[in-house]
């Protein structure tokens, strides 16, 4: 009979040995070796001397050790959030809950574990430059600052972009490295930007428009990415030319600022002259409105005092005659200050110099005297014609 049939060779292997068993261990008799030496460790004794009683006080110990390490386990799954801080836990590496600040639980490791993500935090990225936090020196990355402006001339910006975060969960899985993806996120917004404006634009004027257009381009990219970054400002730091261009930059730069001072001057000028000139027609119109005013009531006064003549004129023409001519005359003379006197039976006209008279009145304040009488026809007056009343005569022949 063959070694290996069964009863064959009596349970023996071909070289005479006793095969031992192959069927499974027997679990009960693996856990009571375990309790066995456990009692041995907390002072339980060996088989020969423990019984029964050694056999339960082991049973005993390792369900208290066994519950003791339980409940530390399970006590190591609290954990306090911060304010300003968001905890995103993980289930065997898988997003299952954000928390917010305060004391939370969560399946201890290697269950779940938590990642505290600062959301309050302004952080800073630097585009075109890297400045050092020992001495506050900064250095040039001129692949990150150059860049060409529509008119094809070449510009080197800086920039200082500030974000938070504004998702955790997103932040944390949806990038590899977050600063590496705002940093060329940056570069392709504003370069997009510059692309768009020309060179004297970008360094003038328009270095706040830039920068706002990048910050909103830079927004919408990382939101496409769903990064969960907020972008708070975009700075531009720094805009300036090639240094090889730089001299006749700043010439060209000085004669803008030249420009524009001659033009808030002039400015200045016309907001003087303008008010002025402005005033005198307004003042030049008053004044002809009131001349035309005037004109046209003493021409409504005169035809009203016509009408009334008129009337008087048929009742008593005679009488009107004469105070119409008596009127005329003394509106006449009496702006004159020369009167000449005609006698009715002689060759002489006297000469009545007024003027000179009211003048000597008005200086020594009392009459200057009595006016002479005319001389005979064919007379001489004396020289100087003067007389008591200081009245110099002229005579003048005049023929009749």
């Amino acid at each position: 009979m063959a070694w290996n049939e069964p009863g064959g060779s009596g349970g023996k292997d071909p070289w005479g040995q006793r095969k031992k068993d192959q069927g499974p261990p027997d679990l009960d008799q693996i856990i009571r070796n375990i309790q066995r030496r456990l009692g041995g460790i907390f002072g339980g004794g060996g088989p020969g001397r423990g019984g029964a009683g050694t056999s339960r006080m082991g049973r005993i110990s390792f369900g208290a050790i066994l519950i003791a390490v339980l409940t530390l386990w399970m006590a190591s799954g609290f954990y306090v959030i911060q304010q300003g801080e968001r905890g995103v836990v993980l289930q065997f590496g898988r997003n299952v809950a954000v928390t917010e600040a305060g004391l939370h639980w969560h399946f201890p490791f290697p269950i779940e574990k938590v990642n505290e993500v600062n959301v309050r935090r302004v952080n800073v990225v630097q585009i075109g430059y890297r400045s050092s936090d020992r001495d506050g020196a900064s250095s040039k990355i001129p692949d990150e600052s150059q860049m060409l402006t529509q008119d094809e001339d070449i510009v080197d910006i800086e920039l200082a972009i500030q974000y938070q975060i504004k998702d955790p969960a997103d932040y944390l899985f949806k990038l590899r490295d977050p600063t590496q993806t705002i940093i060329q996120a940056a570069q392709s917004a504003v370069r997009e930007v510059v692309g768009q404006n020309k060179m004297d634009f970008v360094l003038t004027d328009g270095r706040n428009v830039v920068a706002q257009d990048t910050q909103v381009l830079l927004q919408k990219i990382l939101d496409k990415y769903r990064s969960g970054i907020h972008i708070v400002t975009v700075q531009m730091q720094d805009a300036r030319p090639p240094q090889q261009v730089t001299a006749a930059f700043e010439d060209a730069v000085k004669a803008r600022e030249d420009e524009q001072r001659l033009k808030n001057e002039a400015q200045a000028y016309a907001n003087d002259v303008i008010p002025r000139a402005k005033g005198a027609a307004a003042r030049l119109v008053l004044e002809a409105q009131g001349y035309r005013a005037s004109i046209i009531a003493r021409a409504e006064g005169n035809a009203s005092r016509f009408g009334q003549i008129v009337t008087q004129y048929d009742k008593a023409p005679e009488v009107t005659r004469e105070r119409l001519y008596l009127q005329t005359m003394q509106k006449v003379l009496s702006s004159t200050t020369k009167v000449f006197v005609d006698l009715p039976h002689g060759n002489n006209v006297i000469y009545l110099p007024l003027d000179k008279i009211v003048r000597k009145s008005n200086a020594t304040g009392e009459p200057t005297g009595t006016l002479q009488p005319l001389p005979e026809p064919g007379t001489v007056p004396p020289p100087g014609g003067a007389g008591p009343s200081g009245i110099t005569g002229s005579l003048r022949g005049r023929g009749r």
